[in-house]
């Protein structure tokens, strides 16, 4: 046969055959369509036949050597029907077990009870820097050195930190692939020690009581919408952290009983936070709620009341009244209270730890001991607030006033 004659061929009133060899022939339906089919004896004896494709998507020549590859499997006692329909079992396991297939089957099972931006950043990173290169490799083939490739190439952009929390999800894969009976190892625990150590970097912040003063004042003088107001005047006051401060929800917060429950899901330690209200705290949402009340989030997004405001809004907010980056962040407010606190010597210092919620490396004990030292960080979260307005006043106030009984 000739290409010309496969692509003249005409339909007739029944199937056409036209034969090329070694069982390779064109089938010309009624229809006009024209179907590439070989005829050959399997090995235990019977004929059958084994389709290839349509042409003129499937040319000639792309058919013969289809023909060529089965007929070499005969010789070897080989159904090419049978390894074709074993091809595609194995090519649908390996599909199964493929990295990016075990890793968001893992991430649906154990990430569930993340924060959203945890649960965000995560996937965003095994999508942009591990399933375009190893996602679709059977998870039980992958060597160290293919991670590691991965890895490197978020090094060079800079991202040193970025790369330890790629790979610590890529051991959670293989961790689970392993208990799934998918693997048998974890390539990703080998390379610890052949990722470049993160530099430890302090957040940017202030913690001189007078510069305090000055950044609350600049505060109080924000031109931004009520909401930013409101929530840069409540962070110092709160000492969150910013993603609990943003994600804030009204049905966490009793004005009442002066009490905001943080739940689980939103902490990084993931056991409830009680953050005791001040007087000046309360009086800062009792503002807000006529606006916001009535939604779920106590800081909206600009867009939408069903989001929580931008991460980069408080920042945002800093850089407008002057501060750098490299001076002041939304995280520094916490350093400020953990500074100052401890270094006024009138509270307990597990009673200032629990209050900025700092991880409890007994999880168990952490669940019972949420409330730990609540009556003492009551007190102490009320003599924030009045210190906080001494500092805001102006005065070269520097001395730490005593309790109150």
């Amino acid at each position: 046969m000739t290409d010309t004659e496969c692509r003249n061929a005409k339909p007739a009133d029944k199937d056409r055959k036209l034969f090329d060899g070694g069982g390779l022939f064109l089938l010309v339906r009624p229809t006009g369509s024209k179907l590439w089919r070989l005829k050959y004896t399997r090995p235990a004896g019977s004929e059958s036949l084994l389709s290839f494709g349509a042409y003129p998507e499937l040319s000639l020549t792309a058919a013969r050597a289809l023909r060529d590859e089965a007929r070499a499997l005969l010789t070897k006692g080989i159904d090419p029907q049978l390894q074709r329909q074993q091809d595609k079992e194995a090519a649908a396991l390996a599909a199964e077990n493929s990295f990016e297939a075990v890793a968001r089957a893992w991430f649906a099972k154990f990430m569930t009870g993340k924060s959203a931006s945890h649960r965000e950043r995560t996937i965003n990173r095994l999508e942009s820097d591990i399933f375009p290169w190893i996602g679709k490799r059977p998870v039980g083939e992958i060597r160290p050195q293919e991670v590691l490739a991965c890895l490197r190439r978020v090094e060079e952009r800079g991202a040193i930190e970025t790369a330890h929390r790629v790979r610590w999800s890529c051991s959670k894969v293989f961790r689970y692939a392993i208990a799934a009976g998918m693997a048998d190892s974890d390539p990703a625990d080998l390379l610890t020690e052949a990722l470049t150590r993160p530099s430890p970097k302090a957040f940017a912040t202030i913690t001189d009581p007078i510069k305090v003063g000055e950044l609350l004042r600049a505060l109080e003088a924000l031109e931004a919408s009520l909401i930013v107001r409101c929530a840069c005047r409540l962070a110092p006051l709160v000492f969150v952290r910013p993603g609990e401060l943003r994600q804030a929800e009204w049905a966490e917060i009793d004005l009442e009983r002066a009490e905001w429950r943080i739940p689980p899901s939103k902490m990084k330690s993931r056991v409830v936070h009680v953050v005791p209200l001040s007087r000046q705290a309360t009086t800062i949402l009792r503002e807000l709620a006529p606006l916001t009340g009535r939604g779920r989030y106590v800081f909206p997004g600009e867009r939408s009341n069903e989001r929580p405001m931008s991460e980069n809004t408080v920042n945002a907010a800093l850089r407008r009244l002057g501060y750098s980056k490299d001076e002041f962040t939304g995280h520094g407010f916490r350093k400020i209270a953990s500074t100052l606190l401890n270094e006024s010597h009138l509270w307990h210092r597990d009673a200032i730890e629990r209050q900025l919620a700092h991880g409890e490396r007994d999880e168990v004990r952490a669940a019972y001991n949420y409330a730990e030292h609540l009556p003492e960080r009551v007190e102490m979260m009320q003599w924030w607030a009045d210190y906080l307005d001494k500092l805001k006043i102006g005065a070269d106030f520097i001395a730490f006033p005593p309790r109150v009984a």
